[in-house]
């Protein structure tokens, strides 16, 4: 159980950090106009932001796990190298930094996919699509943790629609830059 939990704190993660990072692309691109110059953006980012989520688990995880085997040779006193525990630690590194960087591409697909598919309202859509995606993920994250799944769902997107429209009023209405 422990270790689905763990996977799927990796599937939120990434999705949540997908949807929102890119949602904030599309909304600052979309003042451009040019569906072709926001789809771009937006590929672009989901492709940097995967690797660099897969990237960051592949070290973070990584650390932890030959840590984890570093303390607990010491008492065995004996090393752990090519034994079954440590392909086992790789095989986790492995697959949590594929889950994380898998699902930041997934979830950074939500608001792209509306720039790509609509011919009118794609902001609008995107950003009900991603805030109904989080909502989505809170559901399932309430149901991994058997906590409750509405709760969750509402904070997740509660605070998806916050950031949503924070981002959209600071590029789209008061324009920074």
């Amino acid at each position: 159980m422990e270790d689905k939990i763990e996977r799927s704190r990796y599937i939120i993660l990434g999705s949540t950090s997908g949807i929102l990072a890119i949602l904030g692309v599309v909304t600052g691109a979309s003042v451009s106009g040019d569906t072709t110059f926001i789809i771009n953006a937006a590929l672009a980012g989901a492709v940097a932001l995967a690797l660099a989520n897969g990237i960051g688990s592949f070290i973070t995880v990584g650390d932890t796990e030959f840590g984890k085997l570093s303390r607990l040779e010491k008492p065995l006193m004996r090393s752990l190298d090519n034994t079954k525990i440590e392909q086992l630690s790789k095989r986790k590194i492995r697959a949590h930094s594929f889950i994380h960087a898998g699902a930041s591409f997934m979830g950074s697909m939500v608001p792209i996919l509306p720039f790509m598919l609509l011919e009118g309202q794609q902001l609008e859509v995107s950003m009900g699509l991603s805030i109904a995606a989080l909502a989505v993920l809170g559901l399932y994250w309430g149901r991994i943790l058997e906590k409750n799944m509405l709760l969750h769902s509402i904070l997740m997107a509660g605070l998806g629609a916050v950031i949503a429209l924070l981002v959209n009023l600071l590029f789209r209405h008061i324009q920074i830059i």
